[in-house]
């Protein structure tokens, strides 16, 4: 007997049907339920354990079997990495077995180093979003519960409402005016309505209307379903597999890569000119290649992807504390280098909580009817929960007995209507609600407080009056109709015609009280604010000028329709105000925004927020919003509240600053090291330091960079957002390295000319050189001011003098003949304290001079 076919692997998502595997949107309900094994109750918690642990968890993701295992061999991928490796063995086997076993023990250390920080990031990752997981209501042991979305397996019965995620591919069990958003999957604009039943085999995946797939999201009315397949096995994991979907690169990590080219290219043409020279200047070939690769990676900061791991998650921790939980780690450095937030009002600027404030006939005068018809439209309503409906319920209890729904036609953002139709003493009564003048557009009458009826153009003109004057006091207005000469059960879109105009509902809501301070705040931080919302011209600029924003100008949705997207780009950042606006619009905008050259971010809860949140640099939401909102951000604020916002943004810039310091302290150093120490072999007789030297005077200097994380960061860094630019990343290295190289060649002359020292004296001394201003350039790089005002962190202190120290003792430790190492004469250690002095003094003015020199910078 073959298995069930849910469980022979995947599903045919083409128009024609593998014939040895049907279809399971053309088998009869039943049927399937059965092959799943999910009865009325849906599974067991045991059933469900065993399924998870056979299918894997529900996500796109390939599964992971052994992270740390992973984690730690990928310290070790670096190609220079394995070529030191291999080239320490082949010393290890054929000249020194001493010098092999050293340079291998020192990369395996490094290696561990990065791991461990690494590994404890991300584990501390891991716990943060689990605060804002996505979670699915399913139906198992006859009880309702709320599981994470990754835990759903293949016949889990998955409850469904307005906003919420597919979390997997499923058959509709049952529905009520369920309607679905599958742009994501098929393109269609338009939401899907939902039917259960069954489909021919080979019907397109468009025409499947009993099913429900993972990508896309429920716009209105609420369902059943049964899952059948997850994660990769869904149709949306069939194309993401085909396409290997990534989300777009971020700012910081284009400036990554483009750090990685640089140092790539400054490392491959010294490794090479090196290696070339030494042999010809017929030194042992191992030794030079050894030589060679050693000042490769003396170069390169291995410790950068441990380092920047670190700072995110460390930042990632702080601002969690702040109330803000960071999704996408590398969000937190396009966070602080956010100029631009594009935001709603609702629940931003404003409370959040609409009040109805009054309910008038078409005269202007208080209407029992107007705020009847309204609330029975509220209560019947399946669709997505909404402040609206919330506050118009908020003013009942009112006696809708009588009243009882037959059909809806939910919400969307092309009509911005919603009906119900209900039965009244025994007829059929579509209620319709929405933005006053899409209500007044399907009205051909009007009903007076008398109840009489007179032609809709007969107060069309107060109407719109007393819709411009409660507007521009900041009152939002809806508008509602009812129709009474349908007959049957069934209302369609077609139905919203010739309806008659009762009255208006108005409501408020209020700025929160430091709004204005806070947009200044955000002012300060070199963050502008700009108001999209879909609310009328009038109510956006009044909200926009009592929250302080600078251009009150206001671009309405229609005149946007009108700017070319050669033009956008300007009449963007110009204007902090865009009203009436469409959903597909916001995300035209914000990519107008971008091409201006702005790091922009996006702050939205809504079922129409998605395209727009992954379209910004930095997509933000709150807990509060709808699974497809938080789904697509890459930030979750647990309090709706830009205060909250401006926290993070403040630690997202500490954590940038802090990852630049880190660069900053490799660059300069090391660059300045390494270019001493080509230039060295060049003109010695010896080589200045042995391949296991150059290895552990990089591991030494990287020890205090390792506690970056917890440093301070001067005011200027917080001041303004930052990004990355490899121009001045050249030219800081230039005038460091050039600084730190001259004091190398100082040392040079002292130990040749002065101490007169042997090749071992003069590697000896050069190394506690090298490693001690390396650790001291930490202190001065660290900061734009004076070295002895900003004070660096107490583990940052801690691990420069625990280094410095070591790097003393080692020449008179029993490790010091292992190494190649001799003791120094107390004469030369006087010598190199003045040296180092210098060299401090040296950095300071030449610090002074570079960012005076640096516009910009």
């Amino acid at each position: 007997m073959n298995p069930p076919f849910w469980r022979q692997g995947s599903f045919p998502s083409g128009s024609t049907a593998d014939p040895a595997v049907q279809p399971y949107w053309s088998v009869p309900l039943a049927d399937l339920l059965a092959s799943l094994q999910v009865g009325p109750r849906g599974l067991s918690q045991e059933q469900a354990a065993e399924r998870l642990r056979r299918h894997g968890p529900n996500s796109l993701a390939a599964p992971t079997r052994s992270g740390a295992p992973e984690l730690l061999l990928r310290q070790f991928t670096s190609p220079i990495i394995l070529i030191l490796a291999a080239a320490a063995l082949l010393s290890f086997l054929l000249d020194s077995p001493v010098d092999g076993l050293i340079i291998l023990v020192i990369v395996l250390v490094s290696g561990l180093l990065g791991f461990i920080q690494e590994h404890g990031a991300e584990g501390a990752v891991r716990e943060l979003l689990r605060t804002v997981e996505l979670r699915t209501n399913v139906w198992r042991d006859g009880a309702e519960l709320i599981i994470p979305s990754t835990a759903v397996v293949p016949g889990d019965i998955v409850l469904l409402s307005a906003g919420a995620s597919i979390p997997a591919d499923a058959r509709l069990i049952e529905e009520r005016d369920l309607s679905v958003d599958e742009a994501a999957l098929t393109g269609e604009s338009f939401p899907v309505n939902k039917q259960v039943g069954e489909y021919p085999a080979a019907t397109p995946l468009s025409g499947r209307l009993n099913l429900l797939h993972l990508g896309t999201h429920v716009v209105s009315g609420t369902g059943r379903a049964v899952v059948v397949q997850t994660g990769r096995g869904t149709a949306f994991g069939a194309i993401a597999a085909r396409m290997r979907l990534r989300r777009s690169e971020t700012e910081f990590e284009r400036g990554v890569r483009r750090f990685g080219y640089l140092l790539l290219e400054v490392t491959l043409t010294l490794v090479v000119a090196i290696f070339a020279f030494n042999v010809y200047l017929q030194r042992p070939v191992i030794d030079s290649f050894l030589f060679s690769l050693a000042l490769g990676v003396g170069l390169t900061p291995q410790l950068l992807p441990a380092v920047i791991s670190v700072n995110l998650a460390s930042g990632a921790r702080r601002m969690a504390r702040r109330q803000v939980i960071v999704k996408r780690l590398a969000s937190i450095e396009n966070f602080g280098s956010m100029d631009v937030l594009c935001s709603d009002k609702t629940g931003t600027l404003t409370e959040g909580e609409a009040q109805v404030q009054f309910a008038w006939g078409v005269e202007g005068t208080d209407s029992a009817r107007t705020l009847l018809l309204a609330y029975a439209n509220a209560t019947f309503q399946s669709g997505y929960v909404n402040p609206i409906d919330t506050a118009i319920k908020g003013r009942g209890p009112l006696d809708l007995e009588g009243w009882s729904k037959l059909d809806e036609v939910p919400f969307d953002f092309l009509r911005k209507r919603q009906s119900v139709l209900l039965a009244h003493r025994g007829q059929s009564v579509l209620v319709t609600k929405g933005a006053l003048n899409r209500v007044l557009e399907v009205c051909t009458t009007a009903e007076r407080s008398d109840g009489s009826v007179v032609p809709i153009e007969a107060v069309r003109e107060g109407l719109q009056e007393r819709y411009r004057s409660l507007s521009a006091e900041g009152y939002r207005q809806l508008g509602v109709a009812v129709r009474e000469d349908l007959t049957g059960a069934v209302a369609t879109r077609e139905s919203e015609r010739g309806m008659r105009f009762v009255g208006l509902v108005a409501l408020s809501d209020p700025l929160k009280p430091a709004i204005a301070s806070t947009v200044a705040e955000l002012r300060g931080l070199g963050v502008r604010l700009k108001l999209i919302t879909g609310d009328n011209a009038l109510i956006a600029a009044r909200i926009g000028r009592e929250a302080g924003l600078l251009e009150p100008e206001v671009i309405t949705g229609s005149q946007l329709l009108s700017i070319s997207d050669q033009a956008l780009p300007l009449r963007a950042q110009a204007c902090d105000i865009f009203a009436e606006v469409e959903p597909n619009q916001k995300e035209r905008l914000i990519a107008a925004l971008r091409r201006a050259g702005h790091v922009v971010g996006y702050m939205g809860d809504g079922i129409n927020d998605a395209p727009a949140l992954h379209a910004a640099d930095v997509g933000l939401s709150v807990q509060g919003a709808v699974d497809v909102a938080k789904e697509a951000a890459d930030i979750v604020l647990l309090e709706q509240d830009l205060a909250v916002l401006a926290d993070g943004i403040r630690e997202g810039r500490t954590t940038f600053a802090n990852t630049l310091k880190y660069v900053f302290m490799a660059t300069s150093a090391n660059f300045g090291n390494m270019f001493s120490m080509a230039g060295a072999s060049l003109l010695l007789p010896f080589l200045p330091l042995l391949p296991k030297q150059i290895l552990l005077t990089n591991l030494l200097t990287d020890l205090p960079e390792m506690t970056i994380a917890t440093d301070r960061v001067d005011r200027d860094w917080i001041e303004r957002p930052r990004r990355w630019s490899i121009p001045f990343i050249q030219r800081f290295m230039l005038t460091f390295g050039l600084v730190s190289s001259l004091f190398d060649y100082l040392t040079f002359a002292v130990l040749l000319w002065v101490l007169r020292g042997d090749p071992a004296q003069f590697r000896t001394g050069w190394f506690v050189e090298s490693v001690i201003s390396a650790a001291s350039i930490v202190l001065v790089v660290r900061t734009r001011g004076p070295l002895l005002r900003s004070r660096p962190s107490r583990p940052l202190m801690l691990a420069t003098l625990v280094v410095v120290l070591l790097t003393l003792l080692l020449p008179y430790s029993p490790l010091a003949a292992p190494f190649g190492f001799v003791p120094l004469p107390a004469s030369f250690l006087a010598l190199l304290a003045l040296i180092l002095l210098a060299y401090v003094l040296a950095a300071e003015a030449a610090k002074g001079w570079f960012y005076r020199q640096t516009v910009n910078a």
